[in-house]
């Protein structure tokens, strides 16, 4: 496929569903965790999928072995290179055993991505923008439909859009009555913007301390799914980041980082009405400096 970004739906459908195989023995099937505390202040059933608890410490892992394992022999022989705030350049390099630096204030990570896959012969691994990558993310949501069964909301972190696309397929496999509803902070609020205005926005400051949502915009491909199967997107703000934290650090003893529980956050701050419903939760990832989070819960 010369455009990546051109995947129809049956397409990412099919890569979701081989994506799980493919899996099978790299990554962890990660729990389903509930909280009765959690129910009974929410007057609903909770089912929150540990992302946190992966191998690498976030879903990244999902969509990175599904792109790379896919690639030709000889590609994979060349190398790859990504670009990421942190968890999907881990995910990379435990699959592919390799990690080089950027300075940030210098050349962006993008752009140094892309000089060294064309210098270097290179395969480049998006971070979200890619079918492989979609479908890989997703299966973290199919894992959730056949342990908890059918859900009537899944909330999902947003950055690029990888994971909601990837789940959105996933309900609509498995739980095609389920909405499926994006989260973002309130200063990366770039996938709430495009959604509500149907054109792709990009939001440059985002000062959040949820960095895996620091993305300035989805990507093409993210978008389109997005936009036919996503029911709603909306943001919440860095406050209710850290009460969602210390609400599963405390009372689950979970560990997850800021853009982990921007689903939860959006449930107990009431940004998304579930009473009376089944929600599902997608807590991402659990890459947080204990320092970093002990100064947040300050």
């Amino acid at each position: 496929m010369s455009d990546p970004t051109a995947a129809d739906d049956d397409d990412l459908l099919r890569r979701l569903l081989e994506a799980r195989a493919r899996l099978e023995g790299v990554a962890h099937h990660t729990p389903v965790a509930t909280s009765r505390t959690l129910d009974r202040r929410l007057g609903a059933r909770v089912f929150l999928k540990c992302e946190n608890l992966q191998r690498a410490g976030a879903f990244k892992l999902r969509g990175a072995h599904c792109m790379i394992s896919r690639l030709p022999e000889d590609q994979r022989r060349r190398g790859v290179v990504a670009y990421s705030s942190g968890n999907h350049a881990q995910a990379v390099a435990l699959v592919a055993r390799e990690i080089a630096f950027y300075d940030q204030a210098g050349e962006g990570r993008e752009a140094m991505a892309e000089r060294l896959a064309r210098a270097r012969g290179l395969v480049l691994v998006p971070p979200f923008d890619h079918p492989d990558i979609v479908s890989g993310q997703g299966t973290a949501a199919l894992e959730l439909f056949e342990d908890a069964g059918p859900m009537d909301l899944l909330l999902v972190p947003v950055g690029g859009g990888g994971l909601i696309s990837g789940a959105a397929l996933a309900a609509r496999a498995l739980a095609p009555g389920c909405r499926v509803i994006g989260v973002e902070p309130d200063a990366g609020d770039d996938g709430v913007r495009s959604f509500q205005s149907g054109q792709l926005t990009r939001v440059e400051s985002r000062q959040t301390i949820a960095d895996g949502a620091r993305t300035p915009s989805l990507g093409r491909l993210t978008f389109g799914v997005i936009r036919r199967h996503v029911a709603d997107m909306v943001s919440v703000p860095d406050e209710a980041l850290v009460r969602a934290m210390r609400f599963v650090w405390e009372r689950m003893k979970l560990v997850v980082e800021p853009t982990g529980v921007l689903g939860l956050a959006a449930l107990l701050e009431g940004r998304v009405a579930c009473a009376g419903q089944r929600a599902g939760v997608i807590l991402s990832g659990g890459n947080v400096e204990l320092a970093a989070a002990l100064e947040l819960f300050r």
